[in-house]
């Protein structure tokens, strides 16, 4: 069975693929244009996918009637018409868990890079600016007792209350589909309503599975709920804010600052007015920038390969329901 995997991954994952007798099929140059990357792909079995440059969308799988599995190296899969491929009988891997512990990490260092202006300050060292000292300058705030927000309390977003509970002794509320009993009963966290979510947060952080109707989400009518001390945290996937919202969001005092480690559109422009403000931190999509988290994505991403190969359910999929499907 032939693999396509569009740019390198950590060698453990080529390594497994290989023992387990697949061929691997890597492109020359990585930085593939969408007719280059269908090329290779209509030449393929299969697919270990970097990336979300290209959705896997009906236009894709008509031109690809070939390709029989896809393995995301990602946990999101919203580059992927999921309903397409059930109609197709295309299994669909991802790489949940693996990569929880990092992304919260990175959430985690957001908050507080925004709540005490790190990034700001970073720069007036860069530049030689320390200045005299003045009491009133450009002052950060403290995170003991406060209240974090998280929408999409799942596995990344557990991993950030775990982290703001035991470090700051923040109360947690959240607004899921669905209560989160283990939340409740180890963190103390509180289901609310996503207004009372918004109402409420002293931060809020974002860690759901985007999907069409979260577009835009958190806009202007939204951040102008929120308390003007909040911090807004998304490490989630930049479509959930409206960017000119944000910004404006900022200047205007709605909220009090911003730690992005997604930005809509993504990269962000480098000449964006929001990366000079003072309240505000931009990472370019760190969240699983780590190399235990890499090589488990690796490990997972040519795990869900092999079991297809050999006739059997990914251990990680997005879309099971396939195989029920088409067991008939």
């Amino acid at each position: 069975m032939k693999v396509f995997i569009n740019k390198r991954i950590p060698e453990m994952g080529i390594t497994m693929l290989q023992e387990a007798g697949l061929q691997v099929i890597f492109p020359e140059n990585e930085n593939l244009t969408y007719e280059e990357w269908l090329k290779y792909c209509q030449n393929t079995d299969a697919i270990l996918s970097i990336g979300g440059d290209f959705k896997y969308d009906k236009a894709f799988f008509d031109a690809c009637p070939n390709i029989k599995a896809i393995a995301l190296y990602s946990v999101g899969f919203d580059h992927v018409d999921i309903k397409e491929a059930n109609q197709r009988n295309i299994p669909i891997g991802n790489t949940p868990d693996v990569l929880s512990r990092a992304t919260s990490d990175v959430a985690f260092l957001l908050m507080q890079s925004v709540a005490r202006r790190a990034s700001y300050n970073f720069e007036k060292v860069k530049q030689g600016n320390w200045g005299a000292f003045d009491p009133l300058h450009a002052l950060g705030q403290e995170l003991y007792g406060k209240t974090l927000g998280v929408f999409g309390l799942g596995r990344i977003g557990f991993q950030m209350a775990e982290k703001c509970k035991k470090a700051f002794d923040m109360e947690i509320i959240y607004h899921n589909r669905h209560p989160n009993e283990e939340a409740e009963r180890e963190l103390n966290a509180t289901y609310v309503s996503f207004d009372e979510l918004v109402r409420n947060s002293d931060v809020l952080s974002v860690h759901a599975n985007f999907t069409p109707e979260h577009k835009d989400l958190f806009n202007q009518s939204v951040f102008d709920k929120m308390n003007p001390n909040a911090i807004f945290i998304n490490t989630a996937r930049g479509g959930f804010h409206q960017e000119a919202d944000l910004y404006n969001a900022l200047i205007d005092g709605k909220i009090w600052g911003a730690g992005l480690d997604v930005t809509n559109p993504e990269p962000m422009s480098a000449d964006h007015p929001i990366l000079e403000l003072s309240n505000v931190c931009v990472l370019p999509h760190i969240g699983s920038a780590t190399i235990e988290a890499r090589n488990g994505m690796a490990q997972l991403a040519a795990g869900n390969i092999i079991a297809f190969s050999r006739g059997e359910e990914m251990p990680n999929c997005a879309n099971p329901e396939v195989y029920s499907l088409h067991s008939s």
